[in-house]
């Protein structure tokens, strides 16, 4: 009967964070046990950071607070940007190409289902 969520936090993951948006967004309000098959037939690559995150956050719970993990869910997942790093490549003709880098800090939350 808990009112608040545990959170874990990825940072810098080379992704871009519209990409991780589409994996977050199957397995947002589901149970943690579930979401996890999910990822796992998921095609995405950042389908491995996104359980990874879930499994760390369940760990949090687990450990840190003492809930059980089989009544947990994910209440929020979030992928936000992160610093991205600009490069360049030298184009025909002496022109400069632009390159951004993109990153992303993943951030889950996962909370107890109240019982009834």
């Amino acid at each position: 009967m808990a009112d608040f969520e545990v959170k874990a936090v990825e940072k810098y993951l080379r992704m871009s964070p519209r990409k991780v948006r589409l994996v977050l967004d199957m397995v947002r309000g589901k149970q943690v046990d579930q979401a996890i098959g999910v990822l796992k037939m998921t095609s995405k690559g950042s389908a491995v950071a996104v359980s990874k995150a879930i499994n760390s956050a369940a760990a949090n719970a687990e450990n840190n607070f003492g809930l059980s993990r089989g009544d947990l869910y994910i209440s929020t997942a979030v992928a936000d940007k992160a610093p991205s790093r600009k490069w360049r490549k030298i184009g025909s003709r002496s022109r400069v190409k632009p390159i951004e880098h993109r990153y992303t800090h993943i951030t889950v939350g996962v909370s107890e289902k109240e019982s009834e």
